[in-house]
């Protein structure tokens, strides 16, 4: 684990993967509702296997740290209120203080790019138009279409997956998304007719691949 300070002068912990070689570019890997939970450490160590300082903040620090739930029954009703409390902003802003610790960070070449899930998939979206990573990434991100008149001021590449049957981004907001960025020389869009949402999820009851 490292500490990062946000920019209001808190701290909070993040989870680290450092690659085979010591050094490489930096990943920041964004979390869905259930926190920095087993699953998102396996997808930092994922890039991590692939050449990437990856790390994952836990930006539930505000209301509570160290939160690790599942998509459970039980816990889900717990992330959903998480989620709900959720400052969207301050998570944004700790997920640029995340981007910069990383650039700084000794095994980091400087580049950096984010990738996120659900909740963490609007925020890349959020990052990306707010700050500068040098790439983004989001996977069925819940709220996009809310923030789409920041769309001019994106200057990263960034990319979007979306579930065609996903209940918390349906027809309607992904119409508005289309609308909006199809024709966004910096954004592209992934459209998965048949999946749901949390599809790239290992174990979830709509993983692609169960």
């Amino acid at each position: 684990m490292v500490t990062i300070k946000s920019f209001d002068g808190g701290e909070f912990e993040a989870y680290v993967a450092l690659p085979a070689a010591g050094h490489g570019p930096g990943m920041v890997v964004l979390q869905e509702i259930f926190g920095v939970n087993e699953f998102l450490r396996g997808i930092a160590d994922w890039y991590a296997a692939h050449g990437f300082v990856a790390i994952c903040p836990d930006l539930f620090w505000r209301q509570e740290r160290g939160v690790q739930l599942t998509d459970n029954d039980a816990d889900f009703q717990k992330a959903i209120q998480l989620y709900q409390g959720l400052n969207e902003a301050k998570a944004v802003e700790d997920s640029a203080a995340a981007v910069e610790f990383l650039r700084k960070h000794p095994a980091c070449s400087g580049c950096v790019g984010a990738v996120g899930f659900c909740l963490g998939g609007n925020l890349a979206w959020l990052l990306s138009v707010r700050f500068k990573p040098d790439c983004a990434v989001g996977y069925y991100g819940v709220g996009i279409e809310s923030a789409l008149a920041e769309a001019p001021r994106i200057s990263s590449p960034t990319m979007l997956h979306m579930a065609g049957r996903d209940q918390f981004c349906p027809p309607s907001a992904q119409a508005q998304i289309h609308q909006a960025l199809d024709t966004h020389p910096l954004i592209t869009l992934h459209v998965y007719p048949e999946q749901d949402h949390a599809f790239a999820r290992a174990g979830g009851g709509h993983h692609a691949c169960r």
